[in-house]
């Protein structure tokens, strides 16, 4: 679980947890070995849980996380991305509004994150999950990256990154269909979701749209549980319908 310290990522860890045929799950995030929550639930689930440390937007972090789970296990039947930015309050990073405000360092800061980190979560995990059994490797993309779907315009390092995100993702299951005939490669749109993420928009949720992150948490993974490899390179919303490109 990449993005395993908050929001999405963190009600996903702790829904993994209540799954038995889950035997382990590695949580992992920039910032894991200092989130109080992951910590508790190590404490508590001593076996089954492994908090590691990794900024997915390095490559030689990726390098070293698959090196340590390689270490322990030599397979996975799962890999989940949550990780990802529309806004940073820090380094000033917001959507925008109006073309002019597109900038260089934003789109670079965005694309490395939502769209670079999960095609080289990818490649370096594609061993540990090319088996001879169901497995599946899931990103959270969102609607807004839709290509087909875009009315409202705007947000455009978002919107592209995202996008670029799905044709990894739709790229990659092409290629895993031939190189790893049991890998299910999923693109996931959780909807709103009440974090930190959406905050500053949630005044303009429609009621009843606002879900919370662990509604979200068990549709995705039931999606990721269950989608066979016959619905690989499919972008997805969390309720399981089909999103266009």
């Amino acid at each position: 679980m990449i993005g395993a310290s908050h929001g999405i990522g963190l009600a996903m860890v702790r829904d993994l947890l209540t799954r038995p045929q889950v035997t382990r799950v590695y949580a992992a995030s920039r910032q894991a070995l200092l989130s109080d929550e992951l910590n508790t639930l190590a404490s508590d689930q001593v076996e089954r849980l492994q908090v590691l440390s990794v900024d997915s937007t390095r490559e030689a972090d990726i390098v070293r996380l698959a090196n340590e789970v390689r270490e322990r296990d030599q397979r996975l039947h799962w890999l989940i991305n949550s990780a990802g930015m529309l806004h940073d309050t820090a380094r000033n990073i917001r959507p925008e509004k109006r073309l002019e405000q597109v900038d260089t360092a934003q789109l670079e800061a965005l694309f490395r994150l939502n769209a670079f980190a999960p095609i080289l979560l990818a490649k370096h995990f594609l061993p540990l999950l090319n088996h001879d059994q169901p497995a599946c490797f899931a990103s959270l993309s969102a609607r807004v990256g839709s290509i087909a779907d875009n009315q409202l315009g705007g947000w455009y390092s978002y919107r592209a990154s995202k996008a670029a995100q799905n044709q990894f993702i739709r790229t990659f299951a092409i290629e895993a269909q031939r190189r790893a005939p049991n890998l299910t490669c999923l693109a996931l749109h959780p909807g709103t979701t009440d974090t930190g993420l959406s905050k500053p928009f949630q005044k303009n949720v429609t009621e009843g749209k606002l879900f919370s992150p662990a509604f979200v948490a068990e549709h995705l993974l039931d999606l990721v549980f269950t989608r066979p490899a016959t619905d690989s390179g499919r972008f997805l919303a969390w309720d399981g319908s089909e999103i266009p490109w």
